[in-house]
């Protein structure tokens, strides 16, 4: 039998999903996903170099086509030898849970990881950086991890009838899916199963996570987002059930929300986002609401923090706040709570825990447009957008920026612009570069800094249009004259 096999073999018997009694049934099960010809040699002894051999030795043997597509799913397959049944997984999870939350999701994360379910390899090839701004250090990030599209999907994209099955990427019928053509494979993939609320829910790892953990609390249930009293129930239950986690969830209406809309989910993991270390600049008194501490955050989005030991006077106050947020209008600022009868209000929220107490952060949303900004009013505007022009999200909101993969390379050819070398920038970096060249002295040592740092102003830029009340005389009024209403 060949090292690569014996390789994996031993990875999978030392996973303890099988005994080594099973291994001749095992090493049948990897040669029939692979061809029982002579394997290609791994480069070397990491598993995921020992992957890619099997990967390379199943096209070699006519196993699988040279597509991404088929070395994704047959990945997953392999990997899903090593991996728990997922009553397993979750029998395992919750006895570790009896000793400490901290326990079980370590052991769930490291599962998760060491079966390549969170693409590691991937996730490290992203760019990250801090940049220091007027509201402390923002997190920057190039996102590199996701896959390119397999051409073979483009192509078949347009001559495939609609699978419906799962019904979204979020969806808990996931697990364990095999794959297709522009969908990913998800044989190794597992969900812990919990209950927040009365309902079921689950709870998983991101694939190409954006932070550390990065964890996803998906509703069991197909049902599409909506920000009510219930979110702020799950989200607290949630940082009470993991309180070495923060949770949040996404806004609910376009532009202001995330990508995922069609199924109720919320985004949490083991980061302490810049947001969540901004101070309070203000504080505020909610009637009503003795034992808990309200304020204003020292940020570029409008956001109020309840802090408390009562987890129901928290849920009770946001509500007060989301509810009012909803009709709440001032023309003066140009936010309105509807046009033509559409809403244009929600908030985006997030819990996490400081000690003891509970913390609730509301951020107010709107997603208006206009002929001046018909991207949105409240978004990154046409002057910012050469660095990011999707919607801020959950993610962003808390600081950390998610850079799309092509200011890698556009980066460099601005550096050259800005050093005077030859060079192939966009045009829609052009106003920007040149203010960079008439306020810096630039060299090709220090070039690359002062365009990180520069990043890091455009992006608190991006969340300054974001934000509904500016950090002006005149936004700060009309956030007490909301406050005031409350």
């Amino acid at each position: 039998m060949s090292k690569t096999v014996d390789q994996f073999v031993d990875a999978i018997i030392d996973s303890g999903t099988y005994q080594p009694l099973d291994r001749i049934y095992v090493t049948n099960k990897v040669l029939g996903f692979v061809g029982d010809a002579q394997a290609v040699d791994a480069k070397s002894d990491d598993l995921l170099d020992v992957l890619d051999a099997l990967l390379e030795t199943a096209v070699q043997n006519g196993k699988i086509e040279d597509s991404q597509t088929d070395k994704d799913i047959l990945e997953a397959q392999l990997t899903d030898l090593m991996t728990p049944t997922p009553a397993n997984i979750n029998a395992k999870f919750w006895n570790k849970y009896n000793n400490s939350p901290e326990e079980a999701t370590d052991y769930f994360y490291d599962l998760s990881r060491k079966n390549d379910y969170i693409k590691t390899r991937a996730i490290a090839k992203n760019i990250v950086f801090d940049a220091p701004t007027d509201f402390g250090d923002l997190e920057i990030t190039i996102n590199l991890s996701k896959p390119e599209k397999d051409p073979k999907a483009i192509a078949a994209a347009r001559n495939q009838k609609t699978n419906t099955y799962p019904l979204s990427q979020l969806a808990i019928e996931n697990e364990g899916y095999l794959g297709r053509l522009g969908y990913p494979a998800r044989s190794n993939h597992r969900v812990i199963r919990m209950t927040l609320g009365g309902e079921p829910w689950g709870f998983q790892y991101s694939p190409y996570a954006y932070f550390s953990e990065h964890a996803i609390f998906l509703l069991a249930a197909h049902r599409p987002m909506a920000i009510t009293q219930r979110t702020f129930t799950n989200l607290l239950e949630i940082v009470h059930t993991f309180p070495h986690y923060f949770v949040g969830s996404n806004a609910d209406l376009p532009i202001v929300g995330g990508s995922m809309l069609a199924q109720d989910h919320y985004q949490g993991g083991r980061h302490q986002f810049p947001m969540m270390k901004a101070p309070v600049a203000r504080e505020i008194t909610l009637p009503g609401f003795d034992d808990v501490d309200a304020g204003i955050v020292k940020w570029p989005m409008s956001t109020i923090r309840l802090t408390g030991d009562t987890p129901d006077s928290l849920i009770n106050a946001a509500n007060l706040i989301a509810e009012s947020w909803k009709q709440y209008s001032d023309e003066t600022v140009d936010v309105r709570a509807f046009t033509d009868g559409k809403r244009h209000h929600t908030v985006t929220p997030i819990a996490y825990r400081k000690g003891d107490q509970f913390v609730l952060d509301i951020v107010l949303r709107d997603n208006q447009t206009s002929d001046q900004y018909p991207d949105g009013i409240f978004h990154p505007h046409q002057d910012v957008q050469h660095i990011k022009k999707e919607n801020i999200g959950l993610i962003e909101v808390m600081g950390r920026a998610i850079l799309p993969a092509r200011l890698k390379t556009e980066m460099q050819e601005v550096k050259k612009y800005v050093l005077d070398q030859p060079n192939e920038m966009k045009d829609y970096h052009k106003a920007w570069a040149d203010d960079l060249k008439a306020t810096n002295d630039f060299t090709a040592d220090n070039a690359d800094q002062i365009i990180d740092q520069a990043i890091g102003k455009v992006f608190a830029r991006v969340l300054q249009d974001a934000g509904v009340f500016k950090q002006t005389a005149d936004g700060e009024a009309a956030f007490d004259r909301f406050i005031a209403q409350l």
